[in-house]
């Protein structure tokens, strides 16, 4: 049975989205055995819809998670549902603990658990989050074409976020909030792509009849819009690597925190690779799939290069008899 965890494995994939499954993809079929542990919360749990995904346009995330699951199982990996806890060092090999006490020990490590978008506390803004409030040009800009779009003053990509969603639509709002007031050419900036700016403090998001109506300030004023683009903090979820000693730290560009790799998913920590938006915070799902691919790829290698060398010392031993 697929779904049955093993007591050890060549590769223990942690999360089960398009980074991991990829990954476990490519290394099942080097013929490694590998687990895939999903806790089945993924980020783009909300959304109706997949986009910008070379010739999976528009598929549901379920299904596209379901053809891959299955595709993972073909190649003989296993795919095993439950959370992770805890992943310490045992010698050369981990040791994973799941919250209801499994446990299953692995030669490599890749970690794809994603990210956690947090919010701020507006009444409304969750509520819609994934449908209407949404934080991507990219996933959702076509969707959202010719609509009144405002954008929240959340984080230091927001006005970036803005001048990005007018290409979408002529009709944007930049909603100062409680963020750091726009720069002179910032300013500059908005005004030229006709880009308004509101001041003042958003008090909640205006709904009715399943689907925003506007913003409400704390003034009291209503601000029309459908469709509000709310960057988030993105914080890798990974609090089980702590252990390791591998923790998430600040991503350079102040959007929250990722754990930090090479090109190849390798970490700083011997044997652990980290793909998707675990460490690339703005990894779309082709991004991330593609990334899994790679760390996965060069974990095989890396356990070439480990069998090799145990089988020439075997070999001199053998020579010597």
């Amino acid at each position: 049975m697929t779904d049955q965890l093993n007591s050890n494995y060549d590769v223990v994939v942690v999360g089960g989205g398009p980074a991991g499954l990829n990954g476990a993809l490519m290394l099942a079929r080097a013929r490694r055995t590998v687990a895939v542990i999903d806790a089945g919360a993924p980020r783009n749990a909300p959304a109706d819809r997949v986009h910008g995904l070379f010739a999976r346009e528009g598929v549901p995330p379920g299904e596209l998670l379901s053809r891959g699951r299955d595709e993972v199982r073909s190649s003989g990996g296993h795919i095993v549902p439950g959370e992770v806890t805890e992943i310490t060092r045992d010698g050369e090999d981990f040791i994973i603990t799941l919250a209801d006490s499994r446990t299953t020990r692995a030669r490599r490590l890749l970690v794809t658990s994603g990210l956690v978008d947090e919010l701020p506390d507006i009444p409304g803004l969750r509520d819609r989050w994934g449908h209407d409030v949404i934080h991507c040009p990219y996933c959702h800009g076509w969707e959202s074409r010719d609509r009144p779009i405002g954008v929240l003053g959340l984080g230091p990509m927001a006005i970036h976020l803005a001048l990005l969603f007018r290409q979408w639509s002529d009709d944007i709002t930049y909603f100062a909030h409680t963020n750091t007031p726009p720069t002179p050419e910032e300013s500059e900036q908005l005004a030229a792509r006709g880009i308004r700016i509101v001041e003042g403090e958003i008090a909640s998001v205006e709904i009715a009849d399943d689907r925003i109506t506007g913003v409400r300030l704390t003034t009291g004023t209503v601000v029309p819009r459908e469709i509000l683009v709310a960057p988030t903090r993105m914080v890798a979820r990974a609090p089980f690597l702590t252990p390791l000693g591998l923790t998430p730290t600040p991503h350079p560009m102040g959007a929250g925190e990722h754990i930090p790799t090479d090109p190849t998913g390798r970490t700083t920590i011997p044997g652990v690779w980290a793909a998707g938006n675990v460490t690339d915070l703005s990894a779309q799902v082709g991004n991330s799939a593609a990334a899994g691919a790679m760390a996965g790829a060069h974990i095989n290698a890396d356990l070439v290069t480990e069998d090799t060398r145990h089988a020439v010392e075997a070999h001199r031993v053998h020579a010597q008899v």
